[in-house]
């Protein structure tokens, strides 16, 4: 083993606590884990301050003075010390919570120091809480440099002194002690066709810049790294499935798709479900596995495709399963597909967890010998016992509910593996689609089917709430149906059922019964209790409809025309138009009220103008992209991303990652399993990367 392999409770100043901090807390156990934890932005360290220019609108500052006095105020818990500082054009405060005894024996008063840090007002008081403060005798190496890195940090971090600072001093004794051992990972024609700086000198000038220029260098050539490597994987695995998988041939359009296309079609198809559908019988008639991912905005009829490419499968003698995240959207599925096959004879099944014992040896035996055609349920569909004679296509839908393992399972279920179709109705962006479904192919649905009417989307204060409950009861009283929505507190259940409580308390006053009928669904129901108000209020009964749960993405109640989405402001851009997307399922007109207090962040702010200005989720995907970045889109975090990023930025990096991929397809092309000669070095990286950071068990 190295010395990058060395773990991090060896290093000197750091030991089995902290070592157990860093694991926890940013994921650092090896030399080489601190070597590769970046920094998130650079300060000027050369600008320096005047008391008498400092404002609490500033960002970080830079003051130079003196100590006048201490003074400890508060007893126990609440306990801190502050020092009055002076540069002789003002005063500001400095003050510390923790760590109090240490601060007292480290600064005295009338010595010359450098203070950095966040200034902020308190009353008539400008102060600055835990400055970092150095000696100005002995801050020469401080000020050396106008780079000087800040690396993110915990609170409990900081409670145990791994500052950023201490961070940057324990990454330069170790980069001094590795350094001799950081090997090229690339080869020389590859160093030479993208211009890129050597990795030691990447790695120490994104840590000690000397320069903005070799900075800027140092940043290319690491993010290129992890965004190539990245797609060099990707598509390693794409070429190889297509070369070693292969797959049912879909040869036969016979009486099921030609029935169902002359009498049951429900509408028109659209230009685009046309163009999808043609892209993936390609694939079907091609002899190779199909992997591909359908993205569909809400209500672009992604069901019907399914269903069509179903019936092409039901043509050539093959088995269908069809799996949803939950017991509500399987059972909604089920229906929809078997009203819209309703005369052509086929048998379909429902299997879910609720399914009884007599329902499931039925469903067993039909699989098994062939006469059941289509499976659709939950994630009972890949339990053990489940087993197909002829299964020839999958279709999972909103596959970013499933773990990895889970699709995975869907291989074992035939003597070969079926055909993979995986939907989603959250509109990705580009760039995060070419990563975490690299290795797919995508057919995306970018047209809505006619009649369907924009949903009038309105930003709701306070002064305008009894407007918005005067149209609610005209909706109602023409027989449609209301939507409330309050937002999920993580970890906080309780509070989650007092808002709601509260709010159904208020809802019960304006609409009284027997007038009105109102329900609400919340985490302390059972799921029987759940199944029973959803079913409800598809059936009518229920004309308002309250929950603290995301109305679950793909449930169909066409006659609900008003979604109200309380405390709108804690919703993502995504996450809001999948809620506007549960109403707006009919021909009627459908509203989308944004209901917020009068305070609002600036983003707030920003995600509901976007609501308010347009209906297109791909619009609203990528405006989500720039306001959030990548780790927060509404269904990255769960979605079983296979891989994690340290320094290229899937929204800023595009470029970058557009060069990558392209390069990274000329050489699988070129050299399928990286055998050449000069690939030798990118099938180690390729290789090792893989059993260190990613997780390819992807479906196929």
């Amino acid at each position: 083993m190295g010395k990058l392999q060395t773990e991090i409770k060896y290093i000197t100043g750091i030991g089995p606590k902290r070592a157990e901090i860093l694991n926890k807390d940013i994921e650092v156990f090896t030399i080489k884990d601190l070597l590769y934890y970046f920094p998130y932005k650079y300060i000027d360290r050369t600008k320096f301050y005047s008391i008498a220019e400092v404002n609490a609108d500033l960002p970080y500052i830079q003051i130079k003075g003196k100590i006048t006095k201490f003074n400890t105020i508060g007893e126990g818990a609440k306990k801190r010390l502050t020092a009055l500082f002076t540069d002789g054009t003002g005063f500001i405060e400095l003050v510390w919570f923790k760590g109090i005894k240490w601060v007292m024996l480290q600064y005295k008063p009338d010595i010359e120091y450098i203070v950095y840090g966040k200034p902020t007002q308190f009353g008539h008081i400008l102060n600055i809480a835990h400055p970092e403060i150095d000696e100005v005798s002995k801050a020469e190496q401080v000020t050396a440099t106008a780079l000087q890195p800040q690396y993110n940090t915990s609170e409990r971090m900081k409670s145990n002194f791994l500052t950023s600072r201490t961070i940057h001093k324990l990454i330069a004794s170790c980069l001094k002690f590795t350094i001799n051992e950081i090997e090229e990972t690339f080869p020389e024609y590859l160093m030479k066709t993208c211009k890129l700086i050597p990795l030691k000198e990447a790695l120490t000038q994104i840590h000690f810049p000397t320069s903005t220029e070799l900075l800027t260098k140092a940043e290319f050539r690491l993010k290129f790294e992890e965004l190539f490597t990245l797609q060099l994987s990707l598509l390693r695995q794409k070429k190889y499935r297509q070369q070693v998988h292969q797959g049912y041939i879909f040869s036969n359009v016979g009486h099921y798709v030609n029935t169902f296309y002359k009498h049951c079609l429900p509408f028109e198809l659209t230009n685009a479900q046309k163009r999808v559908i043609k892209e993936i019988r390609q694939d079907l008639g091609s002899g190779k596995q199909m992997n591909r991912l359908l993205q569909g905005d809400v209500g672009s009829g992604k069901t019907l495709v399914a269903l069509m490419i179903s019936l092409i499968a039901l043509d050539n003698n093959l088995q269908v399963c069809i799996m949803a995240p939950t017991e509500i959207l399987a059972a909604q599925h089920f229906k929809s597909i078997s009203r819209m096959i309703d005369g052509l004879d086929i048998n379909i099944r429902l299997l879910t967890g609720s399914t009884r014992k007599k329902e499931r040896t039925i469903i067993q035996q039909g699989l098994t010998d062939g006469s059941l055609q289509i499976l659709v349920g939950t994630h009972a569909l890949i339990e053990d016992n489940v087993q197909f004679k002829k299964l020839g296509l999958a279709i999972i839908d909103e596959q970013h509910r499933f773990g990895v393992a889970q699709r995975a399972k869907l291989r074992n279920k035939s003597a070969q593996p079926p055909h993979v179709l995986v939907m989603t109705a959250t509109p990705i962006p580009r760039t995060l689609t070419m990563t975490a479904y690299g290795d797919l192919d995508v057919s995306v649905i970018d047209e809505l089917p006619p009649g369907r009417k924009p949903i009038y989307t309105k930003h709701i204060g306070i002064n305008h709430r009894m407007d918005m409950y005067r149209l609610v009861a005209r909706e109602i009283q023409s027989g449609r149906q209301v939507y409330i929505v309050y937002p999920l507190i993580k970890e906080s259940e309780n509070l989650d059922y007092k808002a709601l409580e509260k709010g159904y308390e208020q809802m019960v006053k304006i609409f009284p019964a027997p007038q009105y009928s109102i329900s609400a669904i919340h985490g302390k129901m059972s799921n029987e209790d759940k199944e029973s108000i959803m079913k409800a209020f598809k059936e009518g009964k229920i004309n308002i409809l309250m929950a603290t749960t995301v109305i679950e993405v793909g449930v169909d109640v066409p006659n609900a025309s008003v979604m109200i989405i309380e405390s709108a402001e804690r919703f993502g851009l995504s996450q809001l138009h999948q809620l506007r997307g549960r109403v707006g399922r009919g021909a009627d007109k459908s509203y989308c009220f944004l209901c917020t207090s009068f305070k609002l962040s600036t983003d707030a702010r920003k995600r509901l103008e976007i609501m308010e200005s347009t209906n297109n989720g791909f619009t609203i995907a990528e405006a989500d992209w720039k306001l959030r970045g990548p780790g927060n889109i509404e269904g990255t975090e769960q979605s079983g991303m296979p891989f994690s990023l340290h320094i290229a930025n899937l929204g800023k990096d595009q470029q970058i990652l557009q060069y990558a991929r392209d390069l990274a397809q000329k050489i699988i092309d070129d050299d399928p399993h990286l055998q050449k000669s000069e690939n030798v070095k990118l099938n180690i990286l390729v290789s090792k990367t893989k059993k260190e950071q990613y997780n390819w068990e992807l479906v196929g």
